[in-house]
């Protein structure tokens, strides 16, 4: 009883003991908030990418992809493990490409793009494709269907076009009909058979000759009538039909929007073949494509699957065959399966997190180590624990004498110090649990007022085109981050412990 009642007192009169909380305290809120922040990210990072891949993935190891993606899907679903136990599958054909359109400054802009080939309904189904969409986010079946304000005006044109076409073609044949009444005039001398001239032309310079009426009058060549179409609707990625700029007067970030919905654009790529040959094709923007990753926000270009196809001259050809799975637990066993009904085609099969694999696995490095150097904090809190108990055990070696002069063991006597390490470590780390969740749950907040009190933005929209911070607290890392400050706060007070152990009551009691 003695050991809690003297470690409780050394706790409330020792001003150096609040000193070693604090450290404790300190060391175990920033690993909190750090590692929350990372794992926010981390977790965002990886939500991102499954939903816009799926959960499998098939590719093929070419441009040219492969053929008859629709009796692949069929050879699946025949499979009875595997139609267990996919859920949904979708094809594209994607290819890189070239959009044109005009800026701001009404200029040609170009950039280099990746075209992706998709059946709406089909990708919507494997992940969260539409969930990224801007103006058709809420809507239940999105599609390329352009706006009908936008296809009014579209339609309109073509009536106006098809009427000036059809005025043309009226007044050349008025015209025609004027020239059949009216006698030929011939503005050169006829010679009677010139040599090399055909029969068929000889007569009608005869008819010319005698003043007759040619029967057969050859027509005045006409125009060739060009049908305008309505163009295909693509669906862009955002940072292609945004960027953000700095406005020189607030110093804010501001968006600028150079193509709009129903703007057109030009998409440029390559056939399919032995000789590659560029096509185009003009496209209307119906909608925008934000993941809040600029690997996909600043290159994708949607567009409707079999136009692609068409226009790259691959009919019933894919690049890509995204499988959605019921349970994601067996995808390892999915992947095996399907590497076993494709041995001899050309296709590379994995899931989402080994195609992404290597910015995964950076990601969790970087956790690691900076998970390592902030350990050091409460390191140094621990050697500040050593410190202030070894001037303890220097202050108190007459009572320390005493206690043992009185029965006092020495393993009682080493128990009062570890267990005032203890105390010390329980009491630091847990204020330090709640002041880290309490600056982890308002980041946000606490980021704005430092900006507010610096002038300077801590977390940068322009950079991250997050709107906030993302944190996710797990409780796992907290407790591991706990008892590992408790268990510093400890180590470092064996050495004291051991120290004040081992003196002899009777030199305890002539210390001066």
């Amino acid at each position: 009883m003695y050991k809690q009642i003297l470690c409780w007192r050394y706790l409330k009169t020792r001003y150096l003991a609040f000193a070693c909380i604090i450290s404790v305290m300190l060391g175990v809120a920033t690993l909190i908030v750090v590692n929350s922040v990372m794992n926010g990210f981390a977790t965002k990072l990886r939500d991102l990418l499954h939903s816009v891949l799926s959960d499998v993935v098939m590719e093929g190891h070419s441009m040219e992809g492969f053929h008859d993606p629709a009796e692949k899907i069929a050879r699946i679903r025949k499979n009875p493990y595997l139609n267990s136990q996919i859920q949904s599958m979708a094809v594209t054909l994607e290819a890189f490409g070239m959009v044109q359109y005009r800026n701001i400054n009404g200029e040609i802009a170009t950039r280099p793009v990746r075209v992706v080939g998709i059946e709406m309904k089909d990708r919507a189904s494997v992940g969260g494709f539409h969930q990224h969409l801007i103006r058709q986010k809420d809507e239940t079946e999105p599609s390329f269907e352009i706006p009908a304000k936008i296809r009014k005006n579209y339609e309109l044109a073509e009536e106006n076009l098809r009427a000036f076409r059809e005025r043309e073609e009226r007044e050349a044949d008025e015209k025609q009909k004027k020239l059949d009444t009216q006698p030929p005039r011939l503005p050169f001398r006829v010679i009677e058979k010139p040599i090399g001239i055909p029969d068929d032309v000889q007569k009608l310079f005869d008819a010319a000759r005698k003043g007759e009426k040619p029967e057969a009058p050859i027509p005045p060549p006409r125009a060739v009538p060009h049908v305008p179409r309505v163009p295909q609707g693509a669906i862009l990625g955002h940072l292609i039909a945004h960027f953000k700029y700095r406005d020189p007067k607030t110093g804010e970030y501001k968006e600028a929007e150079p193509i709009k919905i129903g703007d057109p654009i030009v998409l440029t790529t390559v056939s399919s073949g032995e000789k590659l040959m560029p096509v185009y094709d003009s496209f209307i923007a119906v909608d925008y494509f934000k993941s809040d990753m600029s690997e996909y926000d600043a290159n994708c270009v949607f567009v409707p699957l079999e136009h692609l196809q068409k226009l790259r001259s691959m009919d019933n050809r894919a690049s890509n065959i995204l499988i959605k799975l019921k349970n994601y637990k067996e995808a390892d066993k999915v992947v095996a399966a399907l590497e076993a009904l494709f041995p001899h085609d050309q296709l590379a099969i994995s899931t989402w997190e080994k195609k992404q694999g290597p910015l995964l696995r950076a990601i969790e490095i970087e956790k690691s180590i900076l998970n390592i150097l902030l350990f050091m904090i409460i390191a140094v809190a621990g050697f500040g624990i050593l410190a202030i108990f070894s001037m303890i055990v220097s202050e108190k070696t007459r009572d320390i004498g005493i206690l043992k002069a009185l029965g006092a063991s020495s393993g009682g006597i080493m128990k009062i110090f570890l267990t005032y390490g203890l105390l010390l470590g329980v009491v630091g780390a847990g204020f330090g649990t709640i002041l880290g969740l309490t600056l982890t749950w308002n980041i946000n907040e606490v980021e704005a007022f430092i900006a507010l009190m610096t002038g300077t933005k801590v977390f940068d929209g322009g950079v991250y085109y997050f709107n906030e911070i993302p944190t996710d607290v797990q409780p796992a890392a907290i407790l591991i981050v706990n008892l590992g400050a408790i268990a510093i706060a400890v180590v470092f007070s064996i050495i004291p412990a051991f120290r004040a152990a081992m003196l002899h009551p009777v030199q305890a009691l002539r210390y001066e």
